[in-house]
């Protein structure tokens, strides 16, 4: 059976951020967590969290040589971090993401034969890295029509073919569905074809990127999807409240519980 997580950087935004990931906690549920940095990571430690996620690099990128190696050394500041935390999956993007989400470096085209081969390389030494050290770095798919123009390799079907390419257990996918919706859509399809190489599952809801529910995506067929394939990962609301965070944790619970996944 599936973990189920949440993202604390996104509910219940009226607490403090400890206390937002001791409320996810008293609610059963594993939590997940964006920039490491602004974190003090010793007193998320001492809340006894399941720590599933957290960022993978701090800064740099997949393509250009100087980024890829700032890119591998704050990978190394984060495997560091993450051995405070137990060791969650540490989480990569196409390239850098700077304020609101976009891209340091937007790429305005598609990425050329060349910049495919760097970034299989740079995330070879990254997946050489995670192996070396005993953890999991997962790549995850961003949308570019909404959130995250000018990112390359953004689809799922991009971040799966580098992670096939590099063929290591230390580099899985971070399936997010709600950046496939906007992107891609066929959901259940998309998820059966990525299962091997994902390392975790990020969801919310489109449109508004609130919890499941609340938009077009009928995640309980998802979620038997993954029962039927016998997912054992992580599955992450990573989506704001619609109103009460309470009531949209309830969502998610209640649109990935089994039973009622149909």
């Amino acid at each position: 059976m599936y973990t189920l997580a949440v993202c604390a950087e996104m509910v219940y935004q009226d607490l403090p951020f400890i206390d937002r990931v001791r409320r996810i906690m008293d609610r059963g549920f594993a939590v997940e967590i964006w920039d490491w940095t602004a974190k003090d990571l010793d007193e998320l430690a001492a809340t006894g969290a399941r720590i599933t996620s957290m960022s993978g690099y701090v800064t740099g990128e997949l393509i250009d040589p100087a980024g890829a190696d700032e890119l591998v050394r704050t990978a190394t500041d984060s495997i560091r971090a993450a051995a405070r935390l137990g060791a969650p999956n540490l989480n990569l993007h196409g390239t850098g993401l700077g304020e609101g989400g976009l891209p340091v470096r937007p790429m305005r085209r598609e990425p050329t034969e060349a910049e495919w081969d760097a970034a299989r390389a740079t995330l070879r030494r990254v997946a050489d890295l995670g192996e070396a050290e005993g953890v999991v770095f997962c790549l995850e798919n961003l949308n570019t029509a909404v959130d995250h123009p000018g990112t390359p390799f953004a689809k799922a079907a991009d971040t799966r073919a580098l992670v096939q390419a590099v063929d290591s257990p230390a580099l899985r996918m971070n399936l997010d569905l709600y950046h496939a919706q906007i992107g891609e859509g066929n959901l259940v399809e998309l998820t059966r074809q990525s299962l091997p190489w994902v390392g975790e599952i990020q969801v919310a809801d489109v449109p508004g990127r609130c919890e499941p529910g609340t938009g077009e995506v009928h995640y309980p067929a998802v979620a038997r999807a993954l029962v039927d394939a016998g997912y054992e990962g992580v599955v992450a609301m990573e989506a704001y409240a619609s109103g009460d965070s309470d009531a949209a944790l309830d969502r998610f619970r209640a649109a990935f519980t089994p039973e009622r996944a149909s």
